[in-house]
């Protein structure tokens, strides 16, 4: 029998347009000799549908796509979807064909950590299911059941799976890749069992799901692979060995991608989805000269064509001429459309209103900060006037320590690099270049300044960022407490100062833009912390006065 996975880009939301897509697949597939089309997990509805699962129109527009998708599909059709039966709601992985639903697998293991909120909505489902197909007993599971159940893949085993298929809805994080096949290749070694992995590809608001769909043989060994980051029909063909056994062999198989390559695909990925499937037109941002806005233009201009991304430059009294330069290189040697707007003049006015109110106090991070504003209210005016997103160019980093400006550097409706510390920034940059020209050399060389004051300096405020990024990585990522930090090798008093600053900027990153996961755990869904919050890392705590 050959089957295909149907790795194809979903929309949340859009039932319709998905029936649309899945139709289209299962017509390749069965052009090309398929017997059954795999999907991925809520293929139908989109990945995560999120508080959409609440509200009964929504669930009822579900269930009219499934009936649509059944009636018409030309072969057999193992569709994820969630599905409401004796009044609970299951994420469920359905068999249809010929107008019917053969049979339907309800998901065991709902994971409820990080991204994840699937006990929110869904009743955990309790039964194996195993479906005779073509001559072949396959067996279905969903996503986290292979990760987190044995008993779950025993259980098709039972029930005389010779092959088991996992439809999966995984998001992207650095090394994702790698972790599905090594947790499968195990799985695959100890059941005896092939598995095929079905995975989605797509950007969702800051989740990516990078596809890579795969299969595994009984003996771990990779027999199929579809690419990164694109749609693809991947065909897999399951044969009976001399055995009587079912192996499982593989057409093309894609080469994995090297780690800066695969983030850099999750980054074109994730804007090109948000700016097409919310409709906007094109991007603008401001290019500074800095690494962090060359970096943002670069794959802004990878992603959606250089026709689509405009640049505003916007040099204070503090900007060097080097930055000038250098963002205009940039945006000459990529092709995009730049727009040269001194903003002297305005920041004069606003010193000139203010002087005022302000006489006796000397100059501070206000002026600084003064600038970042005057660039945000023309960028919107920009975006509001033609209608492209505005991208900010915040890296995680400025993002932990608040190392920007509310309504200002951090105003826009999508922070594409907020998931990247600096220390990526510049090898994402350099990887970039490797491609073909687009970052000026000087802009990788000279160190980072956000140019709002004399000879200012990012060390001026911070450690520097190899040292800063790991802290931060250690303390926000990783949840280690200021000891384990200090005990890695760094010093108390700067442990304790990046610890402090990332608690005391939560407020801002509360009223942050969404951007791009490509980190274990980003600034977003991932982080819940209060802004009030009275808990210090930093101080003794938990220690109780003894009653009189």
């Amino acid at each position: 029998m050959r089957i295909a996975i149907a790795q194809c880009n979903l929309w949340v939301g859009d039932v319709a347009g998905n029936v649309r897509r899945l139709l289209r697949e299962a017509g390749a597939a069965r052009e090309a000799g398929a017997e059954l089309l795999i999907t991925p997990e809520l293929a139908l509805c989109g990945y995560p549908p999120e508080d959409l699962l609440l509200r009964d129109d929504f669930l009822d527009c579900c269930a009219t796509g499934l009936e649509d998708l059944a009636r018409r599909t030309p072969l057999p059709l193992l569709v994820g979807h969630p599905q409401r039966h004796g009044g609970a709601l299951f994420n469920a992985a359905s068999l249809v064909q010929e107008g019917r639903i053969v049979a339907s697998y309800h998901k065991h293991c709902l994971p409820n950590y990080r991204v994840f909120d699937e006990l929110r909505y869904f009743r955990a489902g309790q039964q194996a299911v195993v479906l005779p197909l073509g001559g072949v007993l396959v067996g279905v599971l969903i996503c986290e059941d292979i990760w987190c159940d044995e008993d779950a893949l025993a259980a098709c085993q039972a029930l005389g799976a010779e092959v088991v298929v996992v439809l999966n809805a995984s998001p992207y994080h650095r090394g994702k890749q790698r972790e599905r096949e090594e947790l499968l290749v195990r799985r695959a070694r100890h059941a005896r069992l092939p598995l095929v992995y079905a995975n989605a590809v797509g950007g969702q608001d800051e989740l990516v799901f990078d596809g890579g769909s795969f299969a595994v043989d009984a003996e771990g060994r990779i027999c199929g692979r579809a690419p990164q980051f694109s749609e693809d029909l991947l065909l897999l063909d399951l044969e009976r060995s001399s055995t009587g056994s079912v192996v499982v062999r593989g057409g093309v198989t894609a080469a994995p991608l090297e780690d800066l390559a695969e983030v850099y695909g999750a980054l074109m990925l994730g804007l090109r989805d948000y700016v097409e499937k919310n409709g906007f037109p094109g991007v603008v941002l401001g290019l500074s000269g800095g690494v962090d806005s060359a970096l943002t233009l670069a794959i802004a201009a990878d992603a959606l064509g250089p026709e689509r991304v405009d640049a505003l430059i916007m040099p204070s009294p503090h900007t060097a001429d080097m930055s000038i330069e250098d963002a205009r290189a940039e945006a000459a040697t990529l092709g995009v459309r730049s727009h040269l707007l001194p903003i002297h003049g305005l920041f004069a006015e606003y010193q000139n209103s203010l002087r005022e109110t302000f006489a006796g106090r000397a100059a501070d991070t206000t002026e600084e900060n003064l600038q970042a504003r005057i660039r945000a209210a023309l960028l919107m005016a920009f975006s509001n006037k033609f209608g492209p997103l505005l991208l900010t160019t915040g890296n995680k980093s400025e993002t932990a320590v608040g190392y920007s400006t509310l309504y200002g550097d951090m105003a826009g409706g999508f922070a594409l690099i907020k998931d990247c510390p600096k220390t990526l920034i510049y090898a994402l940059a350099r990887y970039r270049n490797g491609r073909g020209p687009a970052i000026p050399e000087r802009v990788l060389t000279r160190a980072p300044t956000a140019e709002l004051a004399p000879g200012q300096t990012d060390q001026d405020s911070l450690p520097p960022y190899p040292e800063l990024d790991a802290i931060i990585t250690a303390y926000v990522e990783e949840d280690r407490s200021l000891a384990e930090i200090v005990a890695a090798g760094h010093a108390p008093a700067t442990v304790e100062r990046v610890l402090r600053l990332v608690q005391m900027a939560e407020y801002k990153r509360r009223q942050g833009a969404p951007g791009v996961r490509i980190s274990r755990l980003s600034f977003g869904k991932d982080r819940r912390y209060p802004i009030t919050n009275g808990f210090r890392p930093w101080a003794p705590h938990c220690a109780m006065e003894e009653s009189p």
